[in-house]
């Protein structure tokens, strides 16, 4: 909200102001206040706070109480949000909001990694990026509908309207069973346990799975010792990942291609109505790819997505950069036969991100984990994409304006980097157990090698005592 310009003057007026002296000049070019910084920051703080926060609950109340708390600390900041008066009361429900979906993003894809079974595990868990898109398609469908009368308690529309998927979500989560997992780690009710891997499997043969379940629960260590125990050698392979793609999902080129998509649109002769068909083309793109992705994720796999849609994005976006460079003026302006083809690749760029890094981005990293420092390396990842969300979000001006086109090139390198990095380092984790995954760790080229060190630690500890 703290960038829509129909809400500006009634929200922030020195914001608004900044930003129509920029646009007059370069429309590409403005920086923003401190004051819009600090807005903005709060969020990205507080939903990394809330992410590391969550991982003690998950763990001691389990992945459903979590869901419910993060539902209702977003219902309250959407609320103050929406019925405030001053900056601070916006602030506190900015807060609120973060730590909030902090919460929800700590335990929603640890909740669906676990409760379904290896073999359809990518499909559903991968439901958690088609809602968000579907989502975000339905935010921008609400702000271009209260910017249209531009009268001044249209944002306040906006930002109430979360209270909606907040509500959802809290009320959902109440109805909702508790993943066997969650319940053996927190030795709450075997029987329970049984009663629901036998629902969500669809057959009483639950056997081998809860032993396997049972015996990572043997391992269960309290949140700290588990935030500790992720730096082991034998977790290591865990924690880069937790680390890197979080990282890598930032700086692969999302946030600029979608700042392009309304530019491209209004050259093509759209005008006034380029916001509402940018939002049409990110959520329509996102959607179908995603979906696309869940019909094939089970049997093609996530290295193959990851590799595919790489290069796809890669080809898409070194082209977009070279017509950028050469077409595009300074105003912003570009024939309308070289925006249609600029857009067309946005949608082939859209697309690879849709069925590759867009969702398995979140799916990947949640499934990774043994049991007993999962909750801890979930909230690492959580934090992790928050904490480079908000460094994407403070130098993405400043970089757009000095760098223009080259962000594209630059997009691309890491995006070359990336697909190597999954070729080399990420094993093929579909179709396995989560409680069988450190396998797939220990057999791999390189990652095999910490366990080995991790062996001979304990061996040398062993001869000490």
């Amino acid at each position: 909200m703290a960038t829509k310009e129909a809400n500006h003057k009634d929200m922030f007026p020195w914001l608004h102001a900044r930003m129509e002296e920029s646009i007059s000049s370069s429309s590409s070019c403005w920086s923003g206040s401190p004051r819009a910084s600090g807005y903005r920051a709060s969020l990205y703080v507080a939903g990394a706070m809330g992410a590391l926060v969550a991982a003690w609950v998950t763990r001691a109340f389990g992945r459903r109480p979590t869901m419910v708390a993060g539902g209702a600390a977003s219902l309250a900041g959407s609320i103050l949000s929406a019925a405030g008066s001053t900056v601070w009361t916006l602030l506190l429900g900015r807060v609120l909001l973060g730590f909030g979906v902090g919460f929800a993003n700590q335990a929603i894809p640890l909740y669906l990694s676990e409760m379904p079974p290896p073999d359809s595990r990518g499909a559903i868990n991968n439901v958690f990026q088609l809602s968000y898109d579907i989502g975000l398609f339905l935010a921008d469908l609400i702000i271009f509908g209260v910017e249209r009368p531009r009268e001044s308690w249209g944002w306040r529309i906006s930002l109430g309207m979360a209270a909606a998927p907040s509500l959802f979500l809290t009320l959902g989560a109440l109805f909702i069973p508790e993943t066997a997992n969650s319940i053996i780690q927190r030795d709450i009710d075997f029987h329970r346990a049984v009663k629901t891997l036998q629902t969500t499997r669809g057959t009483p043969d639950i056997l081998a799975e809860l032993n396997d379940i049972m015996a990572a629960g043997d391992a269960q260590v309290t949140t700290n010792q588990s935030f500790y125990r992720i730096t082991r050698y034998e977790y290591r392979p865990q924690l880069v990942m937790a680390i890197a793609i979080p990282f890598f999902q930032q700086v692969i080129g999302f946030k600029l291609v979608a700042f392009y998509i309304p530019i491209l649109i209004r050259n093509i002769g759209f005008g006034k109505n380029s916001f509402l068909m940018s939002a049409f083309v990110i959520g329509l793109t996102s959607t179908t790819s995603t979906m696309v992705l869940m019909a094939v994720i089970d049997r093609i796999g996530r290295r193959a997505m990851f590799t595919f849609g790489g290069i796809q994005m890669l080809v898409s976006l070194v082209t977009i950069g070279r017509v950028m460079m050469t077409q595009l003026s300074d105003d912003n302006v570009i024939s309308r036969g070289y925006a249609c083809f600029a857009l067309f690749l946005v949608c082939v760029y859209l697309m690879g991100f849709g069925w590759s890094w867009g969702p398995l981005g979140w799916s990947v990293p949640s499934e990774i984990f043994p049991l007993e420092i999962r909750s801890a390396g979930q909230s690492i990842v959580v934090a992790v994409w928050f904490l480079f969300a908000f460094v994407i979000a403070e130098t993405f001006p400043t970089l757009l304006c000095r760098l223009k086109a080259t962000n594209f090139f630059i997009s691309g390198g890491w995006l070359a980097m990336v697909i190597v990095f999954i070729h080399l380092f990420l094993p093929e984790t579909g179709g396995i157990a989560m409680e069988r995954m450190d396998r797939v760790w220990k057999e791999h080229w390189f990652w095999k090698k910490t366990a080995a060190v991790e062996a001979t630690q304990d061996d040398c500890f062993d001869d000490i005592t």
